[in-house]
Formats: structure tokens, sequence, C-alpha cells
């Protein structure tokens, strides 16, 4: 048997393997994943393409990428990169996929003229089919998903495989290097990995990843981040929530259990020394909306979900102390409106969420002390005194009432922080530059259907 015929034959008897694990898990997983559905409606849409790969068949034979991204925050990251790549090459298609119901709603709504559909799940026989459907020339996908039948069938189909913003947090590469022989065989599939600092670089190289495919672009979340508080989307919700120029905002953004509540007993705390202060909440995940609803109710704040802007219920205007934002999507904007931000999700143990779209506007941010996902940009934040880490409840009221008591304290934090996004932009078009050669340009170049 030729080198080339064994390769196909292990390729195989891995992906065989592979679908049985798969398929375990989900046996094990089943009653959690029942509860799921039946409870907050998750699992229960994308059937045919999660399991069987019936995803929109793609139309003609220009070149194409696939972009995937997982959830709403790899959905916004890829905005600034998706754009730049139109623009340089307007004649090719472009495609996208996510996995969780928030991101697919809001990529259908961010990127109405692309098709958008869920990823089929990594299983064999589902991505095969969704590669001879879509036909891409470059399969590109956000941060870090290695799913090993998922890269393999972009490279049966004749498509070139990128990592953009790759990241590898302490969990994940702990998690690898246990199954690093196996990890080695998916990053050496991948052509392209543009790593967001050296440090991921060189874990990518430690991991096996061929050392000529690595490079250091920076992050993307650095280009995507808004700094200009006047943008359309933010100067509308101001608008629409009734603000007036001399309220004081206090966001809450991606937050989790119990951040709600030590967000809304500040504000209970404060609201009697500054009127004007009013609390913006942005839960996570829109499963939690009503359990964060109820609290609002029991705290006694007059506040307004923001699904009923402008209908019977008032806007903030007539009195509302406080907004649950009860939509998907809408955090950018919101963080425009800020004068203090808590980003969540740093005080348990979820690792942090994004806290340059505060930065960027120079809102004065803080966040817990958990955000390994975040160390690098939180280092970079820490270094330049442009926020700060509170370690528990009333270490967020000191700084909130800091804010409020200092205007030129707050003022000055978040402007070094908005100077600092403001140095580090340029990943996206370093980024681009790695991707355009992945792709030939002749149409006829184009990925071969693999049926």
């Amino acid at each position: 048997m030729n080198v080339q015929g064994k390769e196909s034959r292990v390729n195989r008897l891995f992906s065989t393997l592979l679908n049985g694990v798969y398929l375990s898990a989900i046996l094990v997983a089943l009653p959690w994943l029942l509860w799921s559905a039946i409870k907050h409606g998750k699992y229960r849409e994308g059937f045919a393409a999660k399991l069987l790969g019936c995803v929109p068949r793609r139309a003609g034979t220009r070149p194409c990428i696939w972009l995937h991204a997982v959830s709403v925050g790899e959905v916004n990251l890829l905005g600034t990169l998706l754009g730049s790549l139109q623009a340089s090459r307007p004649d090719w298609d472009f495609v996208i996929s996510t996995t969780t119901k928030t991101g697919y709603d809001l990529a259908r709504k961010k990127y109405v003229d692309h098709t958008v559909f869920y990823c089929p799940l990594d299983f064999s026989w589902a991505t095969k089919r969704a590669m001879e459907r879509v036909r891409p020339s470059l399969l590109l996908l956000a941060e870090l998903e290695l799913w090993p039948n998922l890269i393999q069938a972009a490279r049966c189909g004749g498509a070139r495989v990128a990592i953009v913003n790759g990241r590898l947090s302490d969990d994940s590469i702990r998690g690898y290097r246990q199954l690093r022989p196996l990890v080695a065989r998916v990053l050496r599939q991948v052509d392209l990995i543009a790593a967001q600092n050296d440090e991921t670089a060189h874990r990518f190289r430690q991991l096996g990843a061929n050392p000529s495919s690595v490079h250091t672009t920076g992050s993307l979340k650095f280009d995507g981040a808004q700094t200009d508080r006047r943008n359309e989307k933010t100067r509308n919700l101001h608008a629409l929530a009734g603000l007036a120029s001399e309220d004081i905002i206090f966001l809450a953004g991606s937050t989790q259990s119990p951040e709600e509540s030590y967000a809304i007993s500040i504000v209970q705390e404060l609201v009697q020394d500054f009127p004007r202060l009013k609390l913006v909440l942005v839960p996570r995940h829109p499963h939690r909306f009503g359990e964060v609803a109820k609290l609002l109710d029991q705290s006694g704040l007059p506040w307004v979900r923001r699904s009923r802007f402008g209908t019977a219920q008032p806007a903030i205007r007539r009195g509302q102390t406080a907004i649950l934002i009860d939509s998907v999507g809408e955090l950018g904007a919101w963080w425009g409106t800020a004068t203090a931000g808590f980003v969540g999700g740093s005080f348990g143990s979820r690792g942090g969420q994004n806290m340059l779209e505060p930065t960027a506007y120079g809102v004065a941010t803080c966040f817990g002390p958990n955000t390994r996902n975040f160390r690098d940009i939180v280092s970079q934040l820490l270094a330049a005194r442009g926020a700060q880490v509170v370690g528990d409840r009333e270490a967020l009221a000191r700084f909130v009432r800091r804010v409020l008591e200092d205007p030129e304290w707050a003022e000055s934090l978040g402007q070094r922080a908005r100077e600092l996004v403001v140095a580090q932009q340029g990943a996206t078009a370093r980024t681009v530059d790695l991707l355009l050669p992945l792709v030939a340009e002749d149409v006829h170049a184009s990925p071969r259907s693999a049926a």
C-alpha cells in the first residue's frame, strides 16, 4: 500500500473512532439535552444541518469562504474581517455558519446579504455532505474550533483551512496537551493559524502545528471595537430609552449569577445620593432574562424591559431606574451609553467576557478577578491603567461610587483604555493579507465536489 493509501485508511479509521466517541457523548448527555430543549428552547432548530449536513446548497463556481462562528461573540468578531475580505474580493461568495441559536439569529440579522446556516456536528457523514453542498475554497474558523472531521472534510473537498484570531486559554492548553498526538494531527491539516499574540502562537507550535503556518496578527477584537459614542446605533438606543444627557449610566454586561444581584443592590444603595443614576443590565444568556426580571421585581427599583420600548410600558424617561436588555446583539452599542461599566462572567467560573467594547468607548471599566480567557487583554489594560479589577461585591460598589464622586478620575481611566485600543488596531489588515493567498483566484480552480 502506498503512502497516500495508508494515510487515507488512517483517516477513515480516525473518523470512525470519532463518530463513536461523539455518539457515546450524545447518549450520555441526552437527558440534559432534552431538558434544555424543553425548558430553555435550546437545540430545537437545525437538526437536518447539524446531524445530516443538509446545509443550503451553493450555486455557481466562484471562490467561496466559509466562515464559522460559534456564538454571538464570534459572530460579532467576524464582522470587521468579513467586511474587509468582501471589499478586497467583491466577486467571491461568503457563507457563515454558527453553532448556537443566539449566534444563528444574530448572524441572520447582521449578515443579511449572506447565507447563514447551522454548522454540522463533527460526524463524518454530516461534515462531508455539508462540504459537498457549500464547496468552499477556504474554511475559516474563529478563535479555536478544532473539529477533526470538519477540517478533514474541507481538505478532502479541496479547501484550505485557517484559524483566525486564534487563542488557547489555560484550560484549553492543559486539555489539548493530554491529547497532543491527536491534536497535532488536526493542527497539521490547518494551512494558517493567525494567533492573537506571541504566547498563543508558541502554544500552537508546542501542540504540533506546522511552525511556518503560525503567525502573530494581534486580536481582531481591537479592530472590531467601536470608539465613537456618537455612532448611529448608540444614539438611537439612547434616544429610544429616553436617557438624558445628565443621566449617569452604570452598565453591567454579559453577566451571570450572582453579578446581576450585585449590580442591583449597588444601585439601590447609591441612587438616593445620585438620583440621576441608571442601571442597564445585559445578561449573557437569553434563557436567564426571566430570572433577572424577577430579581428586578423583588428589588423595588422601577425598571423596564428593552423589548417594551415603544409599546404601552413607558421607557426610562417616565421614571424607570433600570433597563433589562432582553435582546441579543445590542450590547456593543449599549456600552456607548455607559459612564461606569462592569464586564460580567468574571466573578464566576466562566473566565470573563470581552472588555474591549466598553474600554474602546472610554467607559470607566472594571471586571472581577476571573478573566483567564482574556488574560493578554487584561494585562495590557492594567499595565496602561485603563481598567480595574474588583475582587468582590464590595469592591465593585466602591468602584461605582468613585466613578460617581470623581468624574475626572473616571474620565482619565477611560481615556487611557481608549488610547490603548486605538494603538492596538490593525489585526484585520494583517489577517486579510495572510488569507487572500490561500484562495485560488481562478474560478476553475475552486474546490471540486467531493461527491
